[in-house]
């Protein structure tokens, strides 16, 4: 006999955060499989890119004072 939700649902809770976290990884990974290596091949191309762009010298450097201070001014 399988187990409820409920008791699914009280034996994660039990798990410490780390345990339910992975839990949690495992359960979405279930959900979208197939898609997970999609987007992870296309996110992957897509850091390779922006790597090889800054190290070309093509993207704008911003300190992270002025980034926090830009969010800032555009928060209020």
């Amino acid at each position: 006999m399988s187990p409820t939700f409920a008791e699914v649902e009280n034996q994660a809770r039990a798990l410490s955060s780390g345990e339910r976290a992975r839990l949690a990884e495992l359960l979405l990974e279930s959900i979208h499989e197939g898609q997970g290596l999609k987007f992870d091949t296309d996110w992957n191309r897509e850091v390779e890119a922006r790597v090889a762009a800054f190290e070309r010298g093509e993207l704008a450097i911003f300190s992270a004072e002025d980034v926090f201070t830009e969010a800032k001014r555009i928060a209020q």
